[in-house]
């Protein structure tokens, strides 16, 4: 038994003990290589091999429960019913009635090459399942992202779309292929495409099938009529039959069809020739008429299959799905009669509207106004279109923003004045006008854009650009969009939709929370099997800035800056912002548009319940613009009747105020910092605004303060002038000239004078003006050797305004003699204060005097160059004005009649008589000749205080 060994290891290990020794001595002995990479490989195997056999176990597991491929599914569809929000009623049945069958041979070999080169190029060459497909769409969307690319063949979406529900399960995604390499043993290649092409949805309205699409789009007989482009166009729209439209989105169809067209080229389908001459064909060149009318709920329905497919990748019209919406059928039959005139009268045919209802709590859409006088499949000017927001986004890109990053107050102080972008480039408000220092709330309600613009640099434009992202607006340039500075006032590129901007708005309504608006909540497959839709609550902001956004957008309804006044309605609580956008300069020049003419114009309002977002406009420039008052209040008008009736009979609500928000009293902005108001400060500044807890302001403005204190200060120096003023008109200043001897003598004083009184005496002489005198206190002076024959004035002058004239007359050399012989001192020509003596050489500036006894005069004028009556003169007006006329302190004796304060020849009519001073008169000696009068000059009307 010693030969029996238990392995050949053993057996050799014995033949070499038996070999001799000799053999053996010298020679080291070798290590057996490979050992261990045999025991790797081995251990590889054994996991593969346990794998294979847990995988297949695997796979029949997962393929036991799938379904059995049955023509008649395959062949046949089954109609879905879609429910309204109360989940009974059927508000319509979606199904095949709309498809027209075409057999294989019947669909010409350029649509088959053009389906064939889009979704599944190696369609000839697997069986069902492209693992070469599968590998590459692993690679893109490992570099691009998860559902960058798809691996399904064409096989392999005829199963999804008859056997299978929309489930991304590994599950599903088994029985899928395994279901594809059944369909591909039981149906030939020609059989599976004839399949394919008669059961891919194309657009709303229920185009169902190639054959239908044809016909639908391009208005032919029979799909044999479709020529390259055509053909090329339908094979790209069912990857996104509503962006790709070409009737509603003739740009993204071109892009489209041109991808199409360089697929089949670069696959040898059609030559690049032939690709570029296609290219070259306008999209909507040979699109057909657009004739077919909608019927009820169809502009929501196309919302709701839109959105089916999107979600699921299951087909409504043959899958057999119970779909239940949003739909409020009262909301919706009410907005259907608003776009059909029977509410509001539209000023022509050609204007359009497109509006959103949206609940605000859900963001389940109630109801839909997609145009006016639609045809099925046409634009819908609710959720396809879109245009510049204007002034509506100011709430979402520049002071929503502001307040949750900067945490704003709702008075947040702006500067409105001469601005412009950062690039240099101007920015006017729409009235070309500045407002000066504004509250931000304010500037809102006037939709200024230069605050606008200056709470976008504030906060930042990729602040901006994130918050608006979280309410739910594309503004990345895949989206077409420019993202710039002018998006603040809303200049954007492409622009956005009603249905988006009821989105965002019913953010702020919802304390902060975003839902995406949306028209499904679940959908029911025939299996039993139901899948959710209803999107998930995010908070897109703070609840403190929807409150307080909130709360500023109240103010553009209900305060007298307001611009959208014409929305409020008793009873609720309404906010929102008004939009407007203008023409370019190209389209003005091109269809005659005038200035004032507007392209688009929005309201997107809301209550505690409900958002709506309304445009309105035309849906080209070449078919009008908006200028009347009936066009540019249409959206509001819109606004105002629809959330009228869908309130009716359900609770109103409000708008609370967060914890997070207080509310305070401060001054009307007058500068960059708020300030609480002060007990000087006017009610009429005074304003209540909200403030995130802990930022609202503590300092007491002293702009009133100081303005009392001031006005205060006014107040005494004003009375302090009063008084002064009246001291003042109490000093009469007095002077005196008089000739004797070769000497002229001058003398000057003043009654009631104060100590600082000042006076300055100036003499005019053939010579010419000079000064003789300035100084305090009363004075005099004498001029020598005067010229014989000559005149000489003097006007004394005080520091309160004050002053008096005289003058005299030099005798001619041969009267020298007599007149000094025949002068006594008594009447020398100088004045004796106590003297009542008639001065014939001093003008006193009695014209308050003159002035009241003008008034007894029937000619004032008459008072000028009375001096050789004076004496009678003065004497009967003064008897009545005793009390009035005893301004002259000088004079001893005011009480004599006829000579009562003035002086026989020199009287000074009042200034606002146009006359003069009498001049001097000589002493009434009879043997000394008079002098002629030299007029003085005229001096202001004195006050008469009585």
């Amino acid at each position: 038994m010693s030969d029996n060994y238990r392995s050949r290891e053993e057996r050799r290990r014995a033949m070499n003990d038996n070999k001799p020794e000799g053999k053996s001595q010298g020679k080291p002995k070798k290590k057996k290589k490979g050992g261990l990479f045999r025991k790797i490989v081995a251990a590889v195997l054994l996991i593969g091999i346990i794998g294979l056999i847990a995988g297949v176990g695997t796979f029949f597991a997962m393929i036991s429960d799938a379904p059995k491929v049955d023509d008649s599914v395959l062949k046949n569809s089954f109609s879905s019913k879609v429910y309204a929000n109360d989940g009974k009623t059927v508000v319509k049945e979606i199904g095949a009635q709309k498809r027209t069958y075409v057999q294989y041979d019947e669909i010409p070999q350029v649509v088959k090459n053009a389906f064939i080169a889009t979704e599944d190029v190696r369609f000839y060459k697997h069986h069902g399942v492209d693992f070469y497909r599968i590998g590459g769409a692993l690679m893109a969307n490992f570099k691009n992202g998860f559902g960058a690319e798809g691996g399904s063949t064409i096989t392999q979406q005829v199963v999804k779309n008859s056997f299978l529900s929309p489930k991304k399960t590994v599950k599903r995604k088994v029985q899928e292929m395994w279901l594809a390499y059944q369909l591909e043993r039981k149906y030939s290649k020609q059989q599976i495409l004839e399949m394919y092409l008669n059961k891919i949805y194309f657009a709303s309205g229920e185009v169902y099938g190639i054959e239908r699409a044809a016909e639908k789009f391009y208005g032919v007989k029979s799909v044999k009529d479709l020529t390259l482009d055509e053909a090329a166009m339908l094979a790209g729209l069912p990857k996104a039959p509503t962006t790709y439209n070409p009737v509603t989105n003739p740009e993204n169809a071109t892009k489209r069809r041109n991808t199409v067209l360089n697929l089949m080229a670069k696959n040898g389908f059609i030559t690049q020739a032939e690709a570029d001459k296609a290219k070259q064909v306008d999209v909507q060149a040979h699109l057909a008429k657009q004739t077919e009318s909608t019927s009820k709920y169809d502009v929501f329905i196309d919302q709701v299959i839109e959105e089916v497919k999107k979600k699921t990748d299951a087909d409504p019209f043959s899958a057999g799905l119970e779909i239940y919406t949003t739909l409020d059928t009262n909301a919706q039959d009410y907005v259907d009669d608003v776009m059909n005139n029977k509410v509001v009268n539209f000023p022509n045919d050609k204007f359009q509207a497109g509006l959103v209802v949206v609940d605000n709590e859900t963001g389940g859409i109630q109801a839909i106004g997609g145009g006016r006088n639609r045809v099925s499949g046409g634009l819908n000017f609710a959720t396809n279109m879109r245009r510049q927001p204007g002034s509506t986004i100011k709430p979402i890109l520049d002071y929503g923003p502001a307040i949750e990053n900067l945490k704003w107050s709702t008075g947040q102080p702006i500067k409105d004045e001469e601005y412009h972008y950062s690039d240099g480039t101007p920015i006017r408000n729409f009235g070309r006008n500045y407002k000066g220092w504004v509250s931000a709330r304010e500037a809102l309600g006037r939709s200024l854009n230069i605050p606008a613009l200056k709470a976008f640099q504030a906060t930042g434009a990729d602040k901006a650009k994130e918050f608006a992202t979280g309410l739910g607006l594309k503004l990345d340039k895949e989206d077409g969009e420019a993202y710039s500075e002018a998006y603040s006032i809303g200049g954007f590129r492409t622009g956005v939709t009603p249905l988006q901007m009821a989105g965002a708005y019913s953010a702020f309504a919802n304390e902060g929370m975003y839902n995406a608006p949306h028209t499904v909540t679940k959908v029911k497959f025939p299996d039993g099997t139901e899948i959710d839709l209803t999107p998930k609550s995010k908070r897109a902001m703070q609840d403190y800035t929807a409150f307080m956004m909130t709360d500023m957008m109240k103010s553009v309804v209900n305060e007298s800056y307001g611009t959208a006044r014409a929305v409020r309605t008793p009873g609720l609580e309404i906010a929102g912002k008004t939009g407007t956008s203008n023409f370019s300069a190209a389209e003005k020049q091109r269809y005659n548009i005038p200035d004032a003419g507007e392209k688009d114009v929005w309201f997107n309002g809301f209550t505690p319940n409900y958002t709506i977002s309304v445009w309105t406009g035309y849906e080209t420039a070449k078919d009008g613009y908006i200028l009347s008052a009936n066009e540019t209040g249409m959206a509001k008008n819109i606004f105002k009747h629809v959330i009228t009736h869908i309130s009716e009979g359900k609770p109103k609500g409000s708008f609370k105020q967060p914890d997070s928000v207080v509310e305070r009293s401060v001054e009307k902005p007058t500068g960059k910092d708020l300030k609480r108001p002060s007990g000087s400060t006017p009610s009429s500044l005074i304003t209540k605004e909200y403030f995130v807890r802990g930022t609202a302001p503590t300092k007491v403005s002293q702009t009133f303060v100081k303005k009392e204190k001031e006005k205060e200060e006014k107040k005494e120096d004003k009375k302090e002038d009063k008084k002064e003023k009246k001291d003042n008109k109490d000093v009469k200043p007095k002077i005196t000239a008089s000739y004797s001897g070769g000497a002229i003598s001058v003398n000057w004083s003043a009654a009631n004078a104060a100590s600082d009184t000042t006076f300055t005496v100036t003499m005019s002489s053939p010579n010419g003006s000079e000064q003789l005198a300035s100084g305090a206190g009363a004075g005099g002076k004498t001029i020598s050797n005067p010229a014989p024959g000559a005149t000489y004035s003097f006007t004394v002058t005080t520091n309160t305004g004050e002053s008096a004239s005289s003058s005299v007359k030099v005798p001619d050399s041969s009267d020298q003699a007599t007149e000094d012989d025949s002068t006594k001192p008594e009447d020398d020509g100088t004045t004796d204060d106590n003297q009542n003596e008639d001065n014939s050489n001093t003008d006193q500036n009695n014209g308050s005097d003159q002035g009241d006894d003008s008034s007894t005069q029937p000619d004032d004028n008459q008072n000028s160059n009375n001096g050789s009556n004076n004496g009678s003169n003065n004497g009967g007006n003064n008897s009545g004005n005793t009390d009035n006329n005893n301004n002259d302190s000088g004079n001893a004796n005011d009480g004599n009649s006829g000579n009562n304060s003035n002086n026989g020849g020199t009287t000074t009519p009042p200034a606002d008589n146009g006359g003069s001073d009498s001049g001097s008169q000589t002493p009434q000696t009879p043997a000394t000749p008079s002098t002629p009068a030299t007029p003085a000059t005229p001096q202001q009307e004195p006050t008469t205080e009585n």
